[in-house]
């Protein structure tokens, strides 16, 4: 088994930290510029949390801002492309459930597997980030649990006509959080970041607020195993 990195033992200013930090640091940019988005999109569909919505969003522009600085700490310029890329998918998913009125799935994706993600990539991330990018992602990480909790609440007060189309949901959108997962291991691991780790802090986070929505731990077994064996 591979020791996990320790931050003493991570070069923050070499070449091939750099090249990975790049890849990582516009995922997590990206990642609060499309939660920014959704929050505000949602706000539409549920005119009754408004207020709410919109200030989540402009909480998910405020964690933009502070990765930005983390990028720019380590002189490091983050490929927003391959962001943008790294996210259609759920991007797109998304955009289609908006435009079908579906806000079951739009928290679905957005307040519990985008949050949850977020969560789990920042939880493992924090130990081995370099002290500036640690005092801002400790800071994130509070935050987006009062993100979590909103979808919960939400989900919770309708669970019986949500319950449906959130299996629909989580079977057509979990897939993706694997795919992805794999895709960021290698430049997660030049920053001292194990896929283990990140896949289970993943599954306790969305196993934990499916739970809270109202899920059966039978129910939440089988949802969370959706595209794992491809993973």
């Amino acid at each position: 088994m591979q020791e996990l990195a320790t931050r003493s033992e991570l070069d923050f200013n070499s070449e091939t930290y750099k090249d990975a930090y790049s890849r990582i640091n516009a995922i997590v940019i990206e990642g609060e510029e499309e939660a920014h988005h959704n929050y505000i999109d949602m706000a539409q569909m549920l005119p009754e949390h408004t207020e709410e919505l919109i200030r989540l969003s402009k909480m998910e522009n405020r964690h933009k801002k502070g990765f930005q600085a983390c990028g720019k700490n380590l002189s490091v310029t983050p490929d927003m492309q391959y962001a943008q890329e790294f996210f259609s998918q759920l991007h797109g998913n998304f955009q289609q459930a908006k435009a079908e009125g579906k806000v079951v799935t739009c928290l679905l994706i957005q307040s519990l597997i985008i949050e949850a993600f977020a969560i789990a990539a920042y939880n493992i991330y924090i130990p081995v980030a370099d002290p500036f990018a640690r005092k801002i992602t400790e800071g994130v990480v509070k935050d987006e649990y009062t993100h979590l909790n909103f979808g919960e609440v939400w989900l919770q007060e309708h669970f019986e006509s949500s319950k449906a189309e959130l299996e629909e949901a989580n079977k057509d959108n979990l897939p993706i959080v694997w795919k992805m997962l794999n895709q960021v291991q290698d430049d997660a691991e030049v920053l001292g970041m194990e896929k283990e780790a990140l896949v289970e802090d993943f599954m306790i986070s969305y196993g934990e607020a499916l739970s809270n929505i109202g899920f059966s731990t039978r129910d939440i077994m089988k949802m969370s195993s959706y595209g794992l064996r491809t993973a």
